[in-house]
């Protein structure tokens, strides 16, 4: 399928080849279905919640951004009540551009990398101090 000239859909398969390319990434499941891990924290994965469309990816990012892209693009990425107070998006992985899908891939990797970052600086704080 094509899009103004940018083909459009894929599989978990894609999403993992993109994955793949970023620094300590595990190809690993989460609630069984499968997922990219930084350091343990998942950043994306086969959405798994009953509520959630067949083939649909849950992306990790910042609220603000995921009401964007669920305003601008509603056929590609949406949202279902379970997961309106996450930090994630829900993409039609049928409808996604490869390019879109990469930028997201790559945007929820540094998401949760600097979640994590800021999270080991404010204990290491926290050990000096005492």
């Amino acid at each position: 399928m094509t899009y103004n000239g940018m083909p459009r859909g894929s599989s978990f398969k894609t999403v993992e080849s993109i994955g793949r390319t970023l620094k300590d990434v595990e190809v690993t499941t989460a609630w069984g279905q499968p997922a990219l891990k930084v350091r343990g924290k998942m950043f994306v994965c086969i959405a798994s919640h009953k509520s959630a469309e067949p083939n649909t990816l849950a992306v990790m990012m910042d609220f603000s951004d995921r009401d964007a892209l669920v305003e601008d693009d509603p056929g590609t990425y949406y949202l279902k009540e379970h997961y309106v107070n996450y930090p994630c998006v829900l993409v039609r992985l049928s409808h996604v551009r490869v390019d879109a899908l990469q930028d997201l891939v790559v945007g929820a990797y540094r998401f949760v990398s600097a979640k994590i970052a800021k999270k080991s600086v404010a204990g290491r704080r926290r050990v000096a101090t005492r």
